[in-house]
Formats: C-alpha cells, sequence, structure tokens
C-alpha cells in the first residue's frame, strides 16, 4: 500500500463519510449485533459509537495503519473493547465459525477480491450467524450505471480502489449468504457514488 491509500484516503473518508446521514444509517446497520464481532473496514472507527450494549467484543480488519490514529479518541472512549486482528479482509486471522456477526460499512467497494473476503466472513461466522453491511454500489437505473461504469477507473484511481458500480446485494448472494433485509436507496449527492445498500444477510 502507498503513500497516498495508507495516509491520505483513510483521512478522507473519516470527513466524507461522517455526519448525521451516515451516523443515521450506521445506528440502522449495527441494530442487532451481540456477542463477539468482527468487522471488516474498521477504518477511524467511526462505527463504534453506533455498537449495542450485548457486543462483547470487536476484532477489526483494516489495511490502513492511519485509521488507528484517527480512530485514538473513538476508541478511549468506547465501552466495547477491540482486538485488531489483521489487514486483510480476504484473507482473515479468525478461526472457523468463531465470530457472532460481522460489520461491513462502505468497504465492499474498496477490496481488490471482494467475492474472496465475502467467502471469508462466511467462513467465520457461526451458523445463523449474520453478516450487516451498508455499501454503495451499481444503480438499476440504466443511465445511472453507465456513468459508474465510465467513472470507476478514475474513482479507482482517487480513492483507494473504489468500484462505484459492484452489486452489492448479487456479491452477497452468490457467496453464500441469504439476504434477510435489503433497503436500497439515493443519498443527497452525485447519483453515480450515492446508491446505498443497507442490509443483514444470514449464513444458513
Amino acid at each position: 500500500m502507498g503513500f497516498y491509500d495508507d495516509q491520505v484516503v483513510p483521512r478522507l473518508v473519516n470527513v466524507v463519510l461522517s455526519g448525521r446521514v451516515f451516523d443515521r444509517i450506521r445506528a440502522r446497520v449495527a441494530d442487532g449485533l451481540e456477542g463477539e464481532v468482527l468487522e471488516v473496514g474498521f477504518g477511524s472507527g467511526l462505527n463504534l459509537p453506533h455498537y449495542p450494549a450485548a457486543v462483547r467484543r470487536v476484532r477489526a480488519v483494516d489495511p490502513a495503519a492511519v485509521g488507528r490514529k484517527l480512530a485514538a479518541d473513538r476508541l478511549a472512549a468506547s465501552p466495547v473493547p477491540v482486538e485488531f486482528v489483521g489487514l486483510d479482509g480476504a484473507a482473515l486471522a479468525v478461526d472457523d465459525e468463531d465470530v457472532d456477526h460481522v460489520l461491513i460499512t462502505w468497504t465492499m467497494c474498496t477490496i481488490p477480491d471482494v467475492e474472496a473476503a465475502l467467502g471469508e466472513m462466511r467462513r467465520v461466522l457461526r451458523p445463523g450467524g449474520t453478516l450487516h453491511f451498508a455499501e454503495h454500489g451499481r444503480s438499476p437505473e440504466p443511465n445511472v450505471a453507465k456513468w459508474q461504469d465510465r467513472l470507476t477507473p478514475l474513482q479507482r484511481h482517487v480513492a483507494g480502489g473504489c468500484h462505484l458500480n459492484r452489486p452489492i446485494d448479487r456479491l452477497v448472494e452468490q457467496a453464500g449468504f441469504e439476504l434477510t433485509k435489503l433497503d436500497t436507496f439515493y443519498v443527497k449527492g452525485p447519483k453515480p457514488s450515492n446508491y446505498m445498500f443497507e442490509g443483514v444477510a444470514i449464513k444458513n
């Protein structure tokens, strides 16, 4: 990982994905978490204030070292202990069937091998465990999707490998999860980067 991706992108994400709109989404997607939780794409800890009291421990995965520095105040204020367990969502240093839930927010867009990462998330979940996610991805509007395809090469270059056009719901289902809840919507801003997928999927 180069300087820009390691030092600059996490700071940009910390600003762009904060605020009331994203806080409301984070609170909804964290609802129902309990016990042992694995968070893939921990970043600067923006989800920490939204973890329910029933969460016993969070195991965090993120490739950017600067994220931990940005998360320092949130970590200090959090009643939930956080253990950093690795850098790569596609190769999790977690035993099979060892966590109750996985949380991932605005991260599937950047993982190079997202299919492998989703397979790893399924592997570490206990039977009946759930994947909670909030992501942006491919719009059902053909004209918007066309622009997403056009802009993704540039977006990947300036935003840490971020793809605008990944079909999040299809990727989750193809990894062997069953979607039990899915809401899709636009948030304010340019449509190509702001079509959201918010949901829960279960490991059967």
